[in-house]
């Protein structure tokens, strides 16, 4: 899970982020980025793509890692944006913010996925980077968690809906919910599941 970080810090690299984002495929809530850059000698043991965690592993990481980083950035990109430029961009966008939430600037970026960002900051996309780079992993859990908590949040906000079981994600329950009790202003318009019941 070093191999990136080491190759980078061999080439001269000294202030590594790791950028992914959680959220792209919900139906309803944010999509949320986290750029994170681990200290040289940090140990999160189990450290792994945070959809192959379970949530009380990720929230026992997501106290590691905030603990054994240098910095810490979290981008976010609501409902309304994401139906604006669309799904993909909106990732895009929601990762250019949380590496300039960073309270100092990298000088080289992991990226998940295929796509660099709009940065004049050397960078490597990573396709399964969450999986192959602690760094990008970190990220993961940072922009999972975070999400996660927010969408708790609007559960309590928007009973009936579900969202603290389903995260937003589009679930028979969620689907049925919107259905049933109509589409909320946290829904994403232009997304199959929601775009039907738009009156």
């Amino acid at each position: 899970m070093v191999t990136f970080e080491t190759l980078y810090r061999q080439k001269g690299y000294s202030c590594i982020a790791g950028v992914d984002e959680a959220g792209r495929g919900p139906l309803a809530g944010p999509v949320v980025s986290a750029a994170v850059v681990l200290k040289p000698d940090f140990v999160l043991p189990g450290l792994n793509d945070s959809k192959k965690l379970s949530e009380s592993r990720r929230r026992k990481l997501y106290a590691c890692i905030r603990n054994q980083s240098l910095g810490i950035g979290v981008g976010i990109v609501g409902p309304d944006r994401i139906d604006e430029i669309n799904i993909h961009q909106a990732s895009l966008e929601s990762m250019v913010l949380a590496v300039k939430k960073l309270a100092f600037e990298p000088d080289f970026l992991l990226i998940d996925g295929k796509f660099t960002l709009l940065l004049p900051v050397d960078q490597q996309a990573v396709v399964g980077g969450d999986g192959k780079s602690a760094s990008i992993a970190a990220a993961s859990v940072i922009a999972k968690v975070t999400r996660d908590a927010m969408m708790e949040k609007l559960g309590q906000q928007y009973p009936g809906y579900g969202f603290e079981f389903h995260k937003g994600y589009p679930t028979p329950y969620h689907k049925e919910a919107i259905e049933r009790l109509g589409v909320l202003s946290i829904h994403r318009r232009s997304f199959r599941g929601v775009k039907e019941f738009v009156s």
